[in-house]
């Protein structure tokens, strides 16, 4: 037996996989048509107020309608990847044409930031999403370069995968 088996006040949990995050809703209906038909979200029922989404891997985002909310602040993001610049510009456009249709709140101007190009939006639950470039496998990349030094990924110089450019 390991010592991190027997001394309880040392080492890490032994966990295996981030399974789900989570954000609130005021109506879960309506907010799984935005999550399935606008963002494109595979999307089940798990409660009469729960909602599971899914897109494009295993990690999941629990969606529970609540009763009052506050804002979401924008750091606190759930970003939505696509291959290039080309694709985010879509995007924008897209969501500007549909912006009244989904209620949504608030669209940034697409532009290179952090280390990719992006734009935000905040839905009608006033949660923000991020549409950015990322290569398949969202920012595993980042784990395979290692801690950054200086100003790492915020600096306009740092250097992204080619397929993202």
């Amino acid at each position: 037996m390991s010592t991190s088996d027997t001394d309880l006040t040392e080492g890490p949990l032994d966990i295996k996989f981030s399974s789900h995050a989570t954000i609130d809703t005021l109506d879960s209906e309506r907010s799984r048509k935005f999550y399935e038909e606008f963002l494109g979200f595979e999307v089940v029922r798990t409660s009469p107020i729960s909602l599971l989404l899914r897109l494009g891997g295993d990690h999941t985002i629990a969606c529970v309608e609540v009763k009052d909310k506050e804002p979401m602040g924008m750091l606190n993001h759930n970003g939505l990847d696509v291959p290039t610049k080309a694709d985010v510009d879509a995007a924008h456009a897209k969501t500007e044409a549909q912006q009244e249709k989904w209620g949504i709140k608030k669209i940034t101007r697409p532009l290179d930031q952090h280390g990719t190009y992006c734009f935000f939006m905040l839905d009608a639950d006033e949660n923000w999403w991020e549409v950015l470039t990322n290569p398949k496998g969202g920012y595993s990349w980042v784990f395979e370069r290692g801690d950054q030094e200086g100003r790492g990924h915020l600096d306009k110089d740092f250097e992204r995968p080619a397929e993202t450019l």
